[in-house]
C-alpha cells in the first residue's frame, strides 16, 4: 500500500535515495537505446481502446467536443497500439518511457499509474529483443554500482547468463504438471491443480487455472540467483504474439524474471489483422463473461496491421526494475508521488 504521508519531509528523506537511483537508471537506459539506434517516441495516453486482453482493466473518460458531442476515451494500459501504428508508418526502432494506467491494481508490485518502457525492432527477430531485455536489466544494476538485484530476501545477479525455461519445462519442474498433456483441456488442468493444492472454482476457465498455477507454484522460483527467461507460452496465453514456426501450439512470447518478480513481457508480434481480430473478440467475450464489460476494438490499429512489417517488441516495468536494482521494499518507494490507495 502506498504511504499516505509520502510528502512528510522525514518520509521523503528515506525515499529520496531510491528516487535518485530512478533518475540514474532512466539516464543509463536512455543512453543504451540511443547507442542502439532507437528513436524515443511519446505515444498519447488517450486511446479509443485501452487494449483488448480479458484481465486488464482500464480507466475511462469522456471527451466533450465544442458541439456538445461526447466520445469515450480510455487511458492506455500500454502504448502498444500506438507504437505499432508508428511501425506501420515507417519507424524501425522505437522506445517509449510511457506513463500507463491500470485499474484494479495496487500493492507491493502494482500501482494504478506507473511507467512502462516499451520498445520495438522492426524486421528483427524475437530473440533480439529478448537479449535487449537482459542487457537493460544489467545496465540498471551496473549504473548504480550494484552487483545484485534484491527483493524480500531473494537475490539475483543480472550479470550471469540467464536461465532459459519454457512454460512446459517450468510446469514440469515446479508444479509436476505435464502442460502439453493438458493444453487447453480445462478438466485435465483442473484435476492437476487440485492435486497440487491450487484452488479450483467452478467458473474457472483454462486460462484462470493456468495463471493461478503460474503465480502460486512457478513464479516464486524464477529469477533466483540469476535472471530467468520464461518462454514458449501457450498460444491462447499470447493474444498479440505470433506462433513459433516449428511449434504452432506455442507462441513467440517470453517474460523476464528476477527475484520471483516479472520484469518484462515480450513478443514476436502478430501482424495478421484477421487473426488478431479473432483473438481480440475472443478476449472480449471472456471479459464480458467474467466482468460484464468489454472494450471496443481499435479499428485503426487493425488496419495498420495490414501494412505493419514483421517486428518484435517488449514491455518492461520500469518501476519494478528500479525497485529491484536499488533494493527498495515496494514499488511505492520508487514513485515520486505515489497514489494513496
Amino acid at each position: 500500500m502506498a504511504e499516505r504521508t509520502w510528502w512528510r519531509p522525514d518520509i521523503h528523506a528515506d525515499r529520496r535515495p531510491f528516487l535518485l537511483a530512478r533518475g540514474q537508471i532512466r539516464t543509463a537506459l536512455r543512453s543504451w537505446f540511443e547507442a542502439e539506434g532507437f528513436l524515443e517516441v511519446e505515444c498519447g495516453a488517450l486511446q479509443v481502446s485501452p487494449g483488448n486482453e480479458a484481465h486488464l482493466h482500464a480507466f475511462s473518460t469522456r471527451w466533450l467536443a465544442e458541439t456538445g458531442e461526447e466520445q469515450v476515451f480510455y487511458l492506455h494500459t500500454s502504448p502498444e497500439f500506438a507504437s505499432k501504428k508508428l511501425l506501420a508508418a515507417g519507424e524501425r526502432r522505437i522506445f517509449d518511457f510511457a506513463r500507463v494506467y491500470r485499474n484494479r491494481e495496487a500493492g507491493a508490485l502494482h500501482a494504478p499509474e506507473f511507467t512502462m518502457i516499451e520498445w520495438y525492432r522492426a524486421l528483427e527477430p524475437y530473440e533480439r529483443v529478448t537479449a535487449d531485455a537482459v542487457a537493460l536489466a544489467r545496465r540498471a544494476s551496473t549504473c548504480l554500482g550494484r552487483d545484485l538485484f534484491s527483493w524480500r530476501g531473494k537475490t539475483c545477479d543480472p550479470g550471469l547468463d540467464p536461465e532459459r525455461l519454457t512454460l512446459a519445462e517450468a510446469f514440469a519442474r515446479h508444479a509436476g504438471i505435464d502442460l502439453d498433456r493438458v493444453m487447453e483441456d480445462r478438466t485435465g488442468l483442473a484435476r492437476e491443480a487440485a492435486r497440487i493444492g491450487v484452488r479450483v472454482a467452478a467458473d474457472d476457465a483454462w486460462s484462470d487455472l493456468f495463471s493461478r498455477i503460474l503465480v502460486e507454484r512457478i513464479e516464486p522460483h524464477l529469477g533466483e540467483g540469476r535472471l530467468t527467461v520464461l518462454c514458449e507460452y501457450p498460444l491462447c496465453e499470447a493474444a498479440l504474439a505470433r506462433p513459433v514456426a516449428s511449434r504452432p501450439a506455442v507462441a513467440e512470447r517470453f517474460e523476464l524474471y528476477a527475484c520471483g518478480v516479472e520484469l518484462a513481457n515480450g513478443f514476436g508480434e502478430l501482424t495478421d489483422p484477421v487473426e488478431q481480430r479473432r483473438r481480440f473478440e475472443a478476449e472480449m467475450a471472456e471479459k464480458a463473461r467474467r466482468y460484464s464489460e468489454r472494450y471496443p476494438l481499435d479499428e485503426d490499429f487493425l488496419r495498420a496491421l495490414e501494412i505493419m512489417p514483421e517486428a518484435s517488441g517488449v514491455a518492461m516495468g520500469f518501476d519494478r526494475l528500479v525497485m529491484l536494482a536499488s533494493g527498495a521494499r515496494s514499488i511505492s518507494d520508487v514513485l515520486w508521488t505515489p497514489l494513496a490507495v
